[in-house]
């Protein structure tokens, strides 16, 4: 349990937080994982809106998003 009033305050903060980027997080993860699954046109390009809309949203950093999306093409390219 948090001991000062502030670290109260951040751990309500962060459990908000954690509750607003969770719907994101699992589209992101369900997305991604369809794509590598089945590497159709539209499960790929489903996946890199989900990674890019989590990103904007700062769910996930900027260059995570680019390295998905980048092995996520890659990986399509590959498969087909």
């Amino acid at each position: 349990m948090p001991v000062t009033s502030s670290a109260s305050k951040a751990l309500r903060r962060d459990r908000k937080r954690a509750e607003i980027n969770k719907p994101t997080r699992a589209r992101l993860r369900s997305a991604l994982r369809s794509a590598l699954e089945e590497p159709t046109p539209e499960a790929v390009s489903a996946a890199a809106s989900a990674i890019d809309r989590a990103a904007k949203h700062r769910v996930i950093h900027r260059n995570r998003a680019a390295r998905l999306v980048s092995r996520l093409m890659k990986a399509s390219k590959e498969r087909t």
